[in-house]
């Protein structure tokens, strides 16, 4: 429970604030793999980085304090963090996925764990008349992304929850594109939250993190045992970063909504863009459900652009924007999700979700928003075919 009602209060002093021995302003970086003991069975609440680690602890604190959650948990990837979550479930049991999720959570459940019998179905979540008649009784789980990677479909989050509660299954959401700053799936009645924290809890792409969120006292004590057994944990030099990034979440988050909005509203009337796709658009797909159940539309936008533009020469005429996987840094960064995020995800399945040849994903920067639409501008000038 937060001290602090707002909620960029609890994004700079939240979970542990500070180090009371010394005074620092910031949680110290514990360095360390193992922790002297007084005498057998005396330890003074740490035994071995992996199992706990005072940085990597504060940094847990507060990303459930963020949340709203139960507990959570720091990792050392995105994919660690989902990995972890699917561990939860045995042979023999479905987890029904969004059709426009991440690629790597694609892979991981169609090349890892398929292997060990967990099986899933691709749904698209938006229809929740389609998802309730998807769940057959070996379905133990809804993992969702809302807005959905890439083409930013909106799910109606609180509905998807209850739906998973009438049928006795875990509901899962993915809020790396939204963070707890904008939208906050446990208060809507989700049981896991995820996020590549990678993204925007980090900011300036100089750390690979992930972090899940647990509403439960059974579900935090089964996590806790998967990441202490199975060791994919986050270092506490970057745990230590991570909270730094969170504490400019805010002022990032709101830079990159202003920017996101003036440039997709600019791109509306270019002729080289043929679909665009932002949930801060009046209509845009969901618009009214994001608004209920987030604070604002978020800093991605995907767009195709126009057959009569060629794809290669639009990116690489780029100057300020940067062609590379990722996003929700500081910069701007392009993507072509077909041959990048998306790749593992076979040709037939991206047709039949959107995820065309000529689909672009930007993560909009912070930079100065004028640049950035002049640069989209100038490559869409020069990769016009005559």
């Amino acid at each position: 429970m937060s001290k602090y009602s707002n909620l960029n209060s609890q994004l700079i002093h939240g979970g542990i604030d500070g180090d009371e021995k010394t005074g620092a302003v910031n949680v110290p970086i514990f360095q360390t793999s193992t922790y002297k003991q007084d005498g057998l069975g005396k330890d003074r609440g740490y035994e071995y980085s992996r199992s706990g680690n005072p940085t990597r602890e504060a940094l847990e604190a507060l990303i459930t304090e963020l949340e709203g959650g139960i507990a959570g948990f720091a990792f050392a990837s995105g994919m660690a963090a989902t990995t972890a979550v699917l561990s939860l479930f045995k042979t023999g049991d479905k987890v029904i996925i969004s059709s426009n999720v991440y690629g790597g959570t694609f892979r991981v459940l169609d090349k890892v764990f398929n292997n060990f019998g967990l099986t899933y179905e691709i749904v698209e979540t938006s229809d929740l008349k389609l998802l309730e008649e998807s769940l057959t009784d070996d379905v133990k789980a809804i993992f969702i992304e809302s807005p959905a990677n890439p083409i930013l479909t909106i799910t109606d989050i609180k509905a998807v929850a209850e739906i998973a509660r009438k049928h006795g299954v875990l509901s899962i959401v993915d809020n790396t594109f939204m963070t707890p700053y904008l939208q906050r799936p446990i208060s809507l009645g989700v049981d896991i939250v995820v996020h590549s924290a990678t993204k925007y809890l980090g900011g300036h792409s100089d750390l690979i993190a992930g972090l899940a969120v647990v509403n439960s006292k059974e579900l935090a004590e089964r996590l806790w045992f998967i990441q202490n057994a199975t060791g994919g944990v986050l270092q506490p030099f970057d745990s230590f970063l991570l909270i730094r990034g969170i504490k400019t979440l805010g002022v990032r988050m709101d830079r990159h909504i202003e920017n996101a909005t003036f440039i997709t509203e600019a791109l509306k009337s270019n002729p080289g863009v043929k679909a665009i796709y932002y949930p801060g658009l009046p209509d845009s797909q969901g618009y009214e459900i994001n608004k209920g159940q987030a604070d604002g539309p978020g800093g991605m936008f995907s767009f195709e652009l126009d057959e009569q533009y060629n794809l290669n020469k639009f990116v690489e005429s780029l100057e300020l924007i940067t062609l590379a996987e990722s996003l929700g840094g500081v910069e701007s960064l392009i993507c072509h999700p077909s041959s990048m995020t998306h790749a593992s995800i076979p040709y037939e399945i991206r047709q039949k979700v959107g995820i065309v040849e000529n689909l672009i994903r930007i993560s909009v920067g912070i930079e100065d928003k004028n640049d950035i639409l002049a640069d989209l501008e100038q490559a869409f000038e020069k990769s016009l075919e005559a």
